[in-house]
């Protein structure tokens, strides 16, 4: 289920990484080795340090095969996973589920009810009415109202004790809200190997350790105009995951059509601005920047500070192309001090400096994920 190349320092989606700042390679200075990957309907990049390269290239291989038993289990871009299964099971009969899915599913409820529904992966049948795995179309009023009747978690029965879940309508779940994080969380928690990485899964990254020049430098993109840095952070540890409409909206007859759903009123939201989270856990990140997109930058900055969650949202300013608007958590700008002298609240409109393109040309910032 997967192409992939192993190079080095080469290029890297959605981060931008100073590579004339990394240490000139010798034999007991680490250097980079890079694996792509396609897997859950996405690119996955792995970068690696380390001093032997045989040995990095056979770590970069272990933690692809970890992100491949999550595709098997939880991708629905493929027909045999474990979430393709339960979409199909027949209703009313029960599937029992592996153990990581079942501890998983716990989580995925307790999240929906955290968050008012705002993060409700039990969308299958509105992305299909939507049409965002195609080019996008709208629905008639009745079949918008088909596939709400067959939308949300509650639709479904979980047994915890026995790991079995139950579809009671047709309803169908979609991972492109969780399952990114989960894969990414799942290679936190294996052993680990030596050196330090980064993996950059469909535009949500995870480090471990960090790199010779300390810190993993990371460009977060302008929410209109993903070429283009709008906040240059260091990311020492956890995860950052970002949603926004610039990634993948679609030109139809009827408008526009963004690829994040609103599960509570059945529509796509096509917001101008974007949401970056970040969190030691790479699922409670993954979740998040759905849910406090969903919620809009109001809403979705208070639950963060009453939560206390680091979030950043941006908005592009109204009527100067060249700034951006930045509004960050309180707990963004303890975690991210420099972002703090330009996020702070009253919220800050900032020009967007070409100066913070982290060199080289053909590296790209860490924008919205692909689902």
């Amino acid at each position: 289920m997967r192409v992939a190349t192993t190079v080095v320092l080469a290029l890297l989606p959605f981060v931008s990484l100073p590579s004339l700042c990394w240490p000139r390679a010798t034999a007991s200075t680490p250097h980079a080795v890079q694996r792509t990957v396609y897997l859950m309907g996405t690119r996955a990049t792995l970068v690696l340090f380390t001093t032997a390269r045989a040995a990095g290239l056979r770590q970069l291989e272990a933690m692809v095969r970890s992100l491949e038993r999550t595709e098997a289990e939880l991708s629905t871009w493929r027909t045999d996973s474990v979430l393709s299964t339960l979409n199909r099971q027949p209703v009313g009969e029960p599937l029992e589920l592996p153990a990581a899915v079942c501890a998983l599913w716990g989580e995925l409820t307790a999240w929906h009810r955290a968050t008012d529904g705002a993060f409700d992966p039990a969308v299958g049948a509105l992305s299909k009415a939507w049409g965002l795995r195609a080019a996008g179309r709208h629905p008639s009023p009745g079949q918008l109202a088909a596939a709400r009747a067959v939308t949300g978690l509650t639709h479904f029965q979980f047994e915890a004790s026995a790991c079995r879940v139950t579809r009671l309508v047709d309803v169908t779940l979609d991972a492109g809200a969780f399952g990114k994080g989960e894969a990414l969380r799942r290679l936190l928690r294996q052993p680990a190997g030596g050196g330090s990485w980064m993996v950059d899964l469909g535009g949500q990254v995870v480090v471990s350790g960090a790199p010779p020049a300390g810190g993993w430098p990371i460009a977060i993109a302008h929410p209109a105009r993903r070429a283009e840095t709008a906040v240059a952070i260091t990311l020492e540890s956890g995860s950052l995951a970002t949603s926004g409409a610039s990634e993948r909206s679609y030109e139809t007859a009827g408008g526009m059509v963004a690829h994040i759903l609103d599960p509570r009123t059945g529509r796509p939201l096509h917001r101008p601005g974007s949401v970056t989270v970040w969190h030691e856990d790479a699922l409670t990140a993954d979740i998040l920047s759905t849910a406090l997109y969903v919620l809009g930058p109001e809403v979705g900055r208070r639950y963060a500070d009453e939560h206390g969650f680091a979030a950043l949202f941006l908005a592009p300013a109204r009527g100067d192309r060249e700034s951006v608007v930045l509004r960050a958590s309180r707990a963004f700008r303890q975690r991210f001090p420099a972002v703090a002298r330009v996020a702070g609240d009253p919220p800050t409109r900032r020009a967007v400096s070409p100066c913070e393109m982290f060199t080289p040309h053909d590296w790209t910032t860490f924008g919205p994920a692909q689902d």
